[in-house]
């Protein structure tokens, strides 16, 4: 199987130039996918040019990372209704210290035929010199031409209009495609589908000013069942920082992929192959409820973002909801998990030195049981449980001591209620 032929199975070539399928199979092509850095964490939504990048080099290709420090300085309007907010220089180099991080868990940069590269092309685009760029390169470039590429031209006849600013990001972003082809021999770039008219952009102004043939290549801007954006959330943007969204978080999303997309995203997001995951479809069409595929779509994903032992971490963490015990997990893992199920928070000074009465804990501070009656008899039913302890003695006190790492208990009722208690400071301190 061809790098062409393998991207098309796994639905990522949404369109692409006429050559670059014969290319692919009969040269070594050295490629570019740019990333915005406007933030200093790429997001889900940036797994599939990662991925796209990263099967390049398996292949046999050149990859190159571009992280736009110049243009991330003029914003791009691709997929924008409104302007966006100029970063500073300073924020742009802090962001681009943490892709760069993240890159480096994809691409081999030591390899010794291809090996990756990351480039900032505010190396050349911050000293470029206006009138020269206006000669050498506007020039090649109609304003009819530029108004009738899809993102500008919405831009255009929105309300908030276009700035000069980023009107002017297709000749920049065209011309890193210039400056890549003499500098590295690079003949591709790739990008998303809303990156189309840029990229032909690029190619033509290689055609022009180095009499030289450039190709393109665009992926799938991926959505969900429901038709949503990818890689958003409830509780907003999915980050590939961990600082941002932690292992857990990070596994459950991909834990919860609809039946009808973890399919696709096994083929876009995973190195499996064809008949792993052909069975894993059929698992899930044959026992649903398993949802082996997105166990499997979950762990594969997780520990190429964040490595096989925070994986392993996210996969007890998720056990513990349906079950699993609290071993190993920290205080902090548990309070990630049980992020949205009800809790209190008890000062310590209400534990005297022998404890807390169960009952008065579970009836004053957990809402799991509306009375003393109601919680003597959970108890003795044996439906009571506090950090994985089973409460089988009514009279049994709770002490601070018992706290996971001081800090909490977590209260659990028959096989599904929880309620997290965290301790509150002694004396008001």
């Amino acid at each position: 199987m061809t790098l062409f032929d393998d991207l098309k199975w796994r639905g990522l070539v949404y369109d692409s130039t006429p050559e670059i399928e014969r290319r692919l199979a009969d040269e070594k092509v050295t490629a570019y996918i740019g990333f915005d850095p406007t933030a200093s964490s790429l997001h889900v939504g940036s797994l599939l040019p990662i991925m796209a990048l990263a099967r390049l080099q398996r292949f046999g290709h050149s990859p190159i990372a571009v992280v736009g420090g110049g243009t991330g300085l003029i914003g791009d309007p691709s997929g924008k209704t409104v302007e966006r907010q100029l970063l500073t220089v300073e924020q742009v180099e802090l962001n681009i210290e943490g892709i760069r991080k993240q890159l480096e868990r994809f691409l081999d940069f030591d390899a010794r035929a291809n090996p990756a590269r990351v480039v900032n092309n505010h190396d050349w685009l911050g000293t470029i010199r206006l009138v020269e760029f206006l000669r050498d390169v506007g020039k090649h470039f109609t304003v009819n031409y530029m108004l009738a590429k899809e993102s500008v031209k919405r831009r255009v006849t929105s309300d908030e209009g276009i700035s000069f600013t980023e009107f002017s990001y297709m000749l920049l972003q065209a011309y890193d495609f210039v400056v890549l082809h003499d500098r590295y021999d690079c003949t591709l770039q790739l990008g998303g589908s809303d990156q189309w008219g840029n990229i032909v952009a690029g190619a033509e102004l290689i055609r022009r000013m180095r009499g030289g043939i450039a190709d393109g290549l665009v992926l799938p801007l991926v959505t969900n069942a429901a038709g949503t954006k990818f890689g958003k959330t409830e509780a907003g943007t999915v980050w590939l920082d961990p600082a941002r969204t932690s292992p857990y978080r990070f596994y459950q999303f991909w834990l919860n992929a609809d039946d009808r997309d973890v399919g696709n995203y096994l083929r876009m997001f995973t190195w499996l192959d064809e008949p792993e995951i052909v069975g894993l479809e059929e698992d899930a069409r044959r026992d649903p409820g398993r949802r082996e595929a997105q166990h499997r779509l979950a762990a594969e994903v997780t520990s190429m973002v964040h490595g096989e032992s925070e994986r392993d971490r996210a996969v007890r963490a998720s056990s513990v909801l349906f079950g699993g015990g609290l071993s190993e997990l920290t205080a902090s893992d548990l309070i990630d998990i049980f992020e949205e199920v009800p809790s209190s928070q008890v000062d310590r000074d209400a534990f005297d030195s022998d404890g807390m009465p169960v009952i008065d804990l579970v009836v004053g501070h957990t809402g799991l049981a509306s009375s003393r009656g109601e919680a003597r008899r959970l108890v003795q039913g044996g439906g009571l449980r506090i950090n994985d302890r089973p409460i089988a003695d009514e009279t049994h006190r709770v002490q601070v001591e018992d706290a996971i790492e001081g800090m909490l208990f977590v209260v659990k009722k028959g096989k599904k209620s929880y309620h997290l208690v965290r301790l509150g400071p002694r004396n008001g301190v």
